[in-house]
C-alpha cells in the first residue's frame, strides 16, 4: 500500500476515534464510528488475499449492522424523551438496543462470531489495531451510558464472554485466533464492572491494550502466525521469546506482573458490591484462558529442537529488539507497584 494512502487511512482512524470519544450527541458519535469502519476496511484487505477480502466483508457487515442499531436506538430514545445527549439514554428499549449494538462493536458473547474470523484474515499489525484502538470508541460509549444499562444483563454477557473466550481458545493453533479469543475474554472482565466502577473498566482497557500491543509486536517481529512456527522461535530470537513469555503471563493475570492489577481490583470491587458468585465464576473461568496462555508461552520458550514441523526453516537473523517492544514489555510486566496510586485515584 502507498505510504500516503496508509497515512490518510491512519489519520481517518484518529479522526473517527476523536469524534466519537469527544462527542455528546448520538449522531456525532455515530459519524465517528462510521469513519472508523470505512478507514479500517482498506487496512484489512490490503493484502488482496481472498481470506483478507472475506474478513473485510464480514467486518463491514457486522459494523454496519451495529451502527444501524446505534442510530435506531438513539432515535427511539429521542422520540420518547426528546434527548439526543449520550448520557441521557433512559428509555428501556433504547438501552437494550444500545447494549446489543455496543456488544456487536466490541465482540462480546453472543455477538463475538465475527471477531476471530476477521482477525485470522488480517495481518498481525492490523490485528493489533482491531484488538486495541478499534475497541476504544465503543468502550467509551459503553462507559458514558453505563449508569443507564441493566447490570444483570451486562453481568451475564460478561461471564459468557469469559467462558466462551477461554473455552474456544483451548484448541486453536493459529496465534491470531488465540489473541482474538483472549480479547473476548478480557472484554468480559471489562463489561462486568462497567456499571459499578467505570474508571476500573477504563484502567483494565488501558492495561489490556498495553500488554496486547507487546504480544502482537513480538509475534510480528518473529513472523509467527501459528504454533508450529512459534516452536522454533527460541533458537532464533531468545530475547523476543523471553519478552513474549512475560507478556503472555501478564496477559493471563499472574502476579507479580502488571496484568494481575486489574483482575485483583475487579474481584475486590465485585466483592464490595455483594456479587461474590459472579466474582467466583469469572475467576474460575479465567483459568481456561490461563491454559492457552501457558501453551503459547511453552511453545515460545520451552520447546527446543529437534522438532518435526511441516514448515520451511527460516534463516536466523540476530537483529536487535525494537525499542517500542522493549518499552511495552517493561510496562506490561512492572506496573504492579503503582497499585496504591491507582487505588487512591479510583
Amino acid at each position: 500500500m502507498n505510504p500516503l494512502t496508509k497515512l490518510v487511512f491512519t489519520l481517518s482512524l484518529l479522526l473517527g476515534t476523536t469524534i466519537t470519544i469527544s462527542s455528546n450527541h448520538w449522531v456525532m458519535a455515530w459519524t465517528g464510528l462510521e469513519i472508523n469502519t470505512l478507514a479500517v476496511l482498506p487496512l484489512i484487505s490490503k493484502s488482496h488475499h481472498p481470506r483478507a477480502i472475506e474478513a473485510a466483508t464480514k467486518y463491514f457487515l457486522v459494523q454496519a449492522t451495529a451502527s444501524a442499531l446505534v442510530l435506531f436506538s438513539s432515535m427511539t430514545n429521542a422520540w420518547y424523551t426528546g434527548q439526543w445527549d449520550i448520557t441521557q439514554l433512559t428509555h428501556p428499549t433504547s438501552c437494550l438496543l444500545m447494549t446489543t449494538a455496543i456488544s456487536m462493536k466490541l465482540g462480546l458473547v453472543p455477538f463475538h462470531f465475527w471477531f476471530p474470523e476477521v482477525l485470522q484474515g488480517s495481518s498481525l499489525a492490523t490485528g493489533l489495531l482491531l484488538s486495541t484502538a478499534m475497541k476504544l470508541p465503543p468502550m467509551t460509549l459503553l462507559l458514558m451510558i453505563s449508569q443507564s444499562l441493566n447490570p444483570t444483563l451486562l453481568t451475564i454477557l460478561a461471564i459468557l464472554s469469559v467462558a466462551v473466550g477461554g473455552w474456544m481458545g483451548l484448541n486453536q493453533t493459529q496465534t491470531r485466533k488465540i489473541m482474538a479469543f483472549s480479547s473476548i475474554s478480557h472484554l468480559g472482565w471489562m463489561a462486568i464492572i462497567a456499571v459499578y466502577n467505570p474508571k476500573l473498566t477504563l484502567l483494565n482497557f488501558y492495561l489490556y491494550a498495553l500488554i496486547t500491543a507487546a504480544v502482537f509486536l513480538a509475534l510480528n517481529s518473529m513472523k509467527t502466525l501459528k504454533l508450529s512456527t512459534l516452536m522454533t522461535a527460541w533458537t532464533k530470537t531468545p530475547t523476543l521469546g523471553a519478552i513474549l513469555l512475560l507478556a503472555l503471563l501478564s496477559l493471563a493475570g499472574l502476579p507479580p506482573l502488571t496484568g494481575f492489577l486489574p483482575k485483583w481490583l475487579i474481584i475486590q470491587e465485585l466483592t464490595k458490591q455483594d456479587m461474590i458468585p459472579a466474582a467466583m465464576a469469572i475467576s474460575l473461568l479465567s483459568l481456561l484462558g490461563l491454559f492457552f496462555y501457558l501453551r503459547l508461552a511453552y511453545c515460545a520458550t520451552i520447546t527446543l529442537p529437534p522438532h518435526t514441523t511441516n514448515h520451511m526453516k527460516q534463516w536466523c537473523h540476530n537483529k536487535p529488539v525494537n525499542v517500542s517492544i522493549a518499552i511495552l514489555a517493561t510496562l506490561s510486566t512492572t506496573l504492579l507497584p503503582i497499585s496504591p496510586m491507582v487505588l487512591t485515584a479510583i
